[in-house]
């Protein structure tokens, strides 16, 4: 995803509508998350009040996709962890390893997506998620014992190696699948 170079400012009116300053028109939720998908940066700021509301905004965007008919991609026990951590001593800790588990995500999709379709992408998909719940657990103090060994930094020999073979085995899958 290319960033544009500078944020669009996006003004909130009281009665719900979003303003678009660079292009002078009025813009829905569903603009807003194709300006996303396009790369492209924005902020949202209440018109009245000058307030940043960005994080609001792409809340909404969220409950929205999520609200519409077919798949949804938060699952319920997702969403339950994530609820379970408001108001708990790893709260402040979490943004942070949510945005961290997003960029190696992407970072996987775009490394290894391409090449091998759709398939690997939903397997990568369940291997993130499954990641995301040890982490949850392990916040909730629900999951690691105490002699539990130390994660290994990211991108370790080991990791390299796993993901490696876990190329290696998805390659014979493609090559099975296609003769």
């Amino acid at each position: 995803m290319n960033a544009s170079p500078h944020k669009v400012t996006i003004k909130k009116y009281a009665n719900r509508r979003l303003y678009d300053t660079e292009s002078s028109t009025y813009v829905t939720l569903d603009r807003l998350a194709q300006m996303i998908r396009e790369g492209r940066d924005f902020v949202v700021v209440d018109a009245k009040t000058g307030e940043d509301i960005t994080h609001q905004a792409l809340t909404q965007i969220i409950v929205e996709e999520e609200a519409r008919g077919g798949a949804t991609m938060l699952p319920a026990s997702f969403l339950r962890q994530l609820i379970a951590l408001y108001g708990n001593s790893m709260q402040t800790m979490v943004p942070g390893y949510l945005d961290a588990a997003m960029q190696s995500f992407s970072k996987n999709r775009a490394a290894f997506g391409d090449a091998f379709g759709s398939n690997l992408f939903a397997e990568m998909a369940k291997r993130q998620m499954a990641l995301f719940e040890q982490g949850a657990k392990a916040f909730t103090g629900a999951a690691a014992a105490p002699s539990a060994r130390p994660a290994e930094p990211a991108g370790g020999k080991d990791d390299v190696a796993a993901l490696k073979a876990e190329l290696d085995a998805l390659r014979a899958k493609v090559d099975k699948l296609g003769s």
